[in-house]
């Protein structure tokens, strides 16, 4: 597979790089504000707490479960790492702990499992998904965080 066919990996930059080692280790944790008088937790990761502006932050771990909020099933022409695979899914999961914090990714059918492997007319809005962690890029050094369906 060349560059230019290889599926998309995220940016990782300083503020997001914890999410990404606690999904390494099969953990979905998201960023919370550190001050005693907030605890709001936030997502995406930033600097800052948007609501009360401290700079105190810690990384709380998630249930892992949440539920379908959207999707869609992208068409042709697409990228060309992505082309073979439609049609699958993208979708946005609303955090069971937090309902307004929401993960953008795929449902599969298991954490290996290619984009395509769960047929789309299965998904619904509200489905319950639980989180699965899939080893990706030339070097698996990124894990990626995908959703499962739950039975």
């Amino acid at each position: 597979m060349s560059t230019s066919d290889s599926p998309l990996l995220p940016v990782v930059d300083e503020d997001g790089a914890p999410f990404w080692e606690y999904a390494a280790r099969g953990e979905l944790r998201v960023q919370a504000c550190a001050s005693p008088a907030c605890g709001e937790l936030r997502f995406p990761p930033r600097p800052c707490c948007p609501h009360c502006g401290s700079f105190a932050g810690e990384w709380r771990l998630m249930s892992g479960r949440g539920r379908l909020w959207s999707y869609v099933v992208p068409h042709p022409p697409l990228l060309p790492a992505y082309a073979e695979q439609a049609p699958y899914n993208a979708v946005l999961v609303e955090l069971a702990e937090v309902p307004r914090i929401r993960l953008a990714g795929n449902v599969v059918a298991s954490p290996g499992a290619p984009l395509n492997s769960v047929d789309p007319a299965r998904l619904r809005i509200g489905a319950p998904v639980r989180a699965a962690f899939c080893p990706a890029g030339p070097d698996g050094r990124v894990t990626l965080v995908r959703w499962l369906l739950e039975r």
